[in-house]
């Protein structure tokens, strides 16, 4: 094969020969010659050689270029041809051509004579590092391939193999014939033969051909490494190249998520019995025998091969995945040997029972035994039903301790057949605590130890960030309920009906308060950081779909087993007082069990608390994402969201009439944000997850005690749902309307008002929050909705917003509209309200916002003396009051 053909190129050097034994060399020789003495004995001994660079032709006219060789501090001289240079071969310089094309006339030229050459590049790259011009044996244009060790398999055509080791060498890459453990990269056109095999085993990425062209397009590029992760991943072998791959047994949604995953990671899928497949991947569990007879050129790999190779990002070996019918001899025996034909002998039967027992003992380590028949099943109590394993544990039905942890030291003592209701209870404590600690062992031995191992074939799973947001604290967890289990399994070893159960719970309590608010308050995140890795990582998935398949797992996924410490301490509380309602009144342990119970209750009370503050906190979050332009103090300890709305808005105060406005009610203030007209680009976390663009535009973040007055608008024909608040800004004199109209069911606006007030009345230190409601009827404050959700009026309110646009910036003061708006509502908004005090005591500001008016020349106030006729009673009586 012409992999392991040594090729050769013009000047008679091997292509394939190890460069880093000719570097070798150098180094040791330019060792021997600089460290033989003093540094005093060599600059008298050996002459002084000076380096000159000769620019040849285009590489004379590149001014970035002679700017590096001053900074370098190397003489240069430029030439449009090499003869022109007549003492190249003078032993009183050491001369570097560099060349621009190294594909013209000249470059061969040089290169039959053995003159060093090198690119641009490989200058700007050593003025930038400030080092010296390195010396290469073969013509070097560029570092992107510096310190890269590379190796060929598969390529048939010498030619395209030749090429591509050209490219290689005036890259700075180094060419082993042979692999071994010291390659960085193999490049591969086949997945057959034994250096792919190595490759995979070793973990050295598996790269395309396309590499080394792509990389060499960007040989002009200083920065640039051919090994950096980004570039290289898009080069790399799928694991299924030049595979077909059938499917066998499978289910219908499970076969089309297994062929989806094999066009995406190179492959392609046929259906079952196709002479061109080269794959057949059975589901073992549901498949006995094969169909049809498969020929010898066809792997029968169990799916465990498939999931595999995704997960490692290469085709695993099929060897050690080969499907093999179920039913071996071997196996045909070892069932004759359990079968029901054993003999009646009480004493033979016993024997066999304790040699299973001793079996299970040596062999069976998980925590979900397999399934057995309803009738060989024990009952269990309501509260161990959230924790215990499908069957409970062998033995504990002749009283032994539970074999999961029993010690081989302790597991001797005898224990009476008959025991209390007490005993029983406690020691299904014991049992669901014990298969508790074998639950979150297997969590973090089968799937957080292998994703944080160092040196994963293929590199990393997961992130480091996102390892920690799935598995939390649950090392934590598991280390104080090792402890726990400890100490009840000396307690059922060294059982008296006065040994107490509550001492072990209060003596972890400090420590369960400190371990699980952290993993509990956090676990939504956690199942929704799984969800988005299976979806976007296929090697998660399938690193997930081959652990989950283990019998460790009882066939549940990663997500159903994180949810057990959420229901742990819930049924442990359940079996307390279980055992507490079997404990004799005179029994020290019932204090000690209700005290055990509180502090349990205390854990789960902290932990309701923490996850509130922490949903207030990601609410908080969410807002400041939503709403472009969000003001930072926005967020602050003492504050939290009360309630969300969306409304329209029915004035031209804060945004135009008809606009969308969300209005979000803190404890202390009011966020008002319009709907984005333009929304921007999504927004990428360091940790590379995508927020949605900001969907909402702040227009003014409103303190509550700004709010004087929260009318409640009448429902007429014309106007449906309607709401307005009298507002007063610290920078403005006259009170303003702004008047909404609600757009959901939920809240009711009557729940929503009183839920206003109450808010504005605890930050203004009042206890009458409902007399902060006034009625109001729609004429009186100018609001309708009727048109709100029509055409014309959409197209309408389209116009006017952009004539405001061109009219805005010839407006220097507030339009007379607004003006009269203001002092008509301080003067209907007491319409409705029935304490007379209180219409007296506002009347004196009414009586400001309308005499304000006076100064305003309009057109428009030729109405204002009907509409105070109309009023004059109010306003004469007020006036007489005041006086």
């Amino acid at each position: 094969m012409a992999d392991n053909s040594t090729l050769v190129s013009e000047t008679g050097r091997s292509l394939l020969a190890d460069t880093s034994v000719l570097d070798s060399k150098i180094i040791e020789t330019s060792k021997e010659n600089v460290f033989p003495g003093s540094v005093l004995d060599v600059e008298e001994e050996m002459p002084q050689i000076e380096t000159r660079v000769v620019l040849v032709q285009e590489a004379g006219k590149h001014e970035e270029l002679l700017k590096a060789l001053e900074e370098i501090k190397v003489p240069y001289i430029k030439t449009d041809t090499i003869e022109e240079l007549g003492d190249s071969d003078s032993p009183e310089f050491e001369t570097i051509f560099v060349v621009s094309n190294f594909q013209d006339s000249t470059f061969n030229n040089l290169c039959k004579a053995d003159c060093r050459v090198i690119g641009p590049p490989v200058v700007l790259h050593c003025a930038q590092k400030g080092e010296a011009l390195p010396f290469s044996c073969r013509p070097l244009y560029c570092a992107s391939m510096l310190n890269l060790v590379l190796c060929f398999t598969g390529f048939r055509k010498k030619d395209e193999l030749v090429k591509l080791v050209t490219l290689v060498h005036h890259m700075g890459g180094i060419i082993r014939r042979d692999f071994s453990s010291k390659v960085t990269h193999l490049v591969a056109s086949s997945t057959h033969g034994d250096k792919f095999r190595i490759a995979v085993s070793l973990g050295t990425p598996i790269m395309k051909a396309e590499w080394i062209y792509k990389a060499w397009e960007k040989r002009n590029e200083i920065d640039f490494c051919a090994a950096d992760d980004d570039f290289r991943n898009q080069f790399k072998v799928p694991p299924f190249q030049d595979c077909m791959l059938s499917f066998l047994g499978f289910s219908d949604d499970e076969r089309a998520n297994m062929e989806e995953m094999t066009e995406m990671q190179g492959g392609h899928y046929l259906p079952v019995g196709d002479e061109r497949c080269t794959h057949l991947v059975v589901e073992e569990s549901t498949v006995k025998d094969l169909p049809f007879e498969p020929l010898k050129k066809l792997y029968v790999v169990k799916q465990e091969w498939f999931w595999g190779s995704i997960q490692m990002d290469a085709r695993a070996g099929e060897s050690m995945y080969l499907f093999e019918k179920s039913e071996s001899p071997g196996l045909k025996k070892s069932v004759s040997l359990l079968s029901l034909n054993t003999p009646n002998s009480n004493r033979k039967r016993r024997r066999l029972k304790e040699t299973l027992a001793q079996l299970t003992r040596e062999t069976d380590m998980s925590p979900f035994p397999p399934r057995k028949r309803p009738s060989a099943e024990h009952s269990l109590s309501i509260g161990s039903l959230l924790d215990i394993s499908n069957t409970p544990e062998s033995g504990t039905a002749n009283g032994e301790t539970p074999k999961s942890c029993a010690r081989p030291s302790k597991n001797s003592t005898p224990l009476p057949l008959k025991q209390s209701a007490r005993w029983q209870v406690a020691k299904e404590l014991y049992q669901t605590e014990s298969n508790y600690v074998d639950i979150l062992t297997t969590i973090i031995q089968l799937f957080q130890v292998p994703l944080e191992k160092e040196g994963q074939l293929g590199g990393p799973i997961l992130a480091q960030e996102e390892i920690k947001t799935i598995f939390g604290s649950i090392p934590d967890i598991l280390d104080v309920h090792i402890k726990i289990k400890e100490d009840l399994e000396d307690l059922m070893i060294n059982w008296t009906e006065n040994k107490s159960i509550g001492d072990i719970i209060l003596k972890y309590s400090k420590d369960l308060l400190k371990t699980y608010p952290p993993f509990v308050n956090f676990f939504e995140m956690s199942k929704e950081t799984i969800t988005r890795c299976e979806k976007q990582k296929p090697r998660f998935h399938a690193f997930l779909k081959i652990n989950q398949a283990k019998p460790e797992c009882g066939r549940q996924s990663l997500a159903e087993l994180l949810i057990r410490p959420v229901q742990r301490l819930p049924s442990v509380a359940l079996l307390l007082n279980d055992i507490k309602k079997h404990t004799a009144e005179e029994n020290p342990d019932k204090v000690t069990l209700e005290r055990a119970i509180e502090s349990l209750k205390e854990v789960m009370t902290h932990i309701n608390e923490d996850k509130r503050k922490t949903e207030a906190q990601k609410q908080f979050f969410d807002v400041v994402y939503e709403v472009d332009g969000c003001p930072a103090n926005l967020l602050s300890s003492h504050r939290s969201l009360v309630q969300r709305l969306e409304t329209v808005a029915l004035g031209d105060d804060l945004c135009d009439r008809g606009e969308q406005v969300t209005l979000f009610l803190f404890n202390d203030c009011l966020e008002i944000a319009r709907k984005r007209h333009k929304v921007i680009g999504a927004f990428k976390s360091p940790h590379g997850h995508t927020r949605p663009p900001a969907s909402l535009k702040h227009v003014v973040l409103m303190p509550l005690s700004q709010i004087k007055k929260v009318l409640d608008i009448r429902e007429t024909e014309d106007c449906h749902k309607a709401f307005a608040l009298v507002v007063r800004p610290p920078t403005e004199l006259n009170n303003k309307l702004l008047s909404f109209q609600m757009t959901t069911e939920e809240p009711p606006k009557e729940d929503w008002l009183k839920m206003l007030c109450r808010h504005v009345a605890n930050t203004i230190c009042k206890a009458d929050a409902e007399n902060l409601i006034y009625t109001a009827d729609p004429d009186s404050v100018e609001v309708n909705t009727k048109d709100m959700d029509s055409t014309l009026s959409r197209a309408s309110r389209a116009i006017k917003k952009t004539s405001k646009k061109v009219t805005r910036a010839f407006s220097f003061s507030k339009t007379p509209k607004r003006a009269l708006r203001r002092a008509l509502m301080s003067h209907s908004a007491t319409e409705g309200r029935s304490p007379s005090s209180a219409n007296e005591s506002y009347i004196g500001s009414r009586l400001t916002s309308t005499s304000s008016l006076a100064g305003v020349p309009s057109p428009s106030l030729v109405s204002l003396p009907s509409i105070f006729e109309k009023r004059s009673h109010t306003l004469s009586r007020s006036t007489t009051h005041l006086i």
